[in-house]
């Protein structure tokens, strides 16, 4: 005997029960198209049998109603995971094409850096090379400087000569 699942009682159409559409003829009512729907009042119109009756005579599905259910189960889930690989596939490519982006960049940076260490080097070596003309330069600003200052006292010297020259050919 075949196992009966809550999938497949969904599913299936119940039964109509016997007599359940002929006790509402006899009392005047006209028969509910579905006898068997949840409603408060169509509910309280099923007699307690009946309710039995309809537990009782529920139908089990028959193979090719649980192939079938399966097959729609299988190819949802199917769907779904699909879906799920091909996001995940999806989001690997965008990482791997940032990661060959990201090296890409660092590679332009390493060049770059290896640029500036090379002018870095280069300007050092052009820096120790001025060196000594620098020295020269500073040596020859401290001769200037002291020149200038023999300058001036020559200058006021030579003044004071005058002076006295022209105070002596006044006498």
């Amino acid at each position: 005997m075949e196992k009966y699942t809550a999938a497949t009682s969904i599913c299936k159409k119940p039964k109509k029960v016997k007599g359940l559409g002929e006790e509402a003829s006899s009392r005047g009512q006209t028969p509910h198209p579905y006898p068997y729907s949840s409603s408060i009042a169509d509910s309280t119109s099923i007699p307690d049998d009946a309710m039995v009756e309809m537990a009782e005579e529920a139908m089990e599905p028959t193979e090719v109603d649980i192939m079938g259910l399966w097959q729609d189960v299988f190819s949802k889930m199917t769907m779904y995971l699909t879906g799920e690989l091909t996001a995940t596939s999806e989001d690997y490519k965008l990482l791997e094409n940032m990661n060959k982006w990201t090296s890409l960049k660092y590679l332009e940076m390493k060049d770059i850096a290896v640029n500036i260490s090379r002018n870095s080097k280069d300007l050092n070596q052009k820096s120790a090379a001025l060196q000594p003309y620098l020295h020269q330069i500073t040596l020859i600003e401290e001769q200037v400087a002291a020149l200038e200052q023999v300058a001036y006292k020559l200058d006021a010297h030579s003044k004071k000569l005058e002076a006295k020259y022209k105070k002596v050919e006044r006498r």
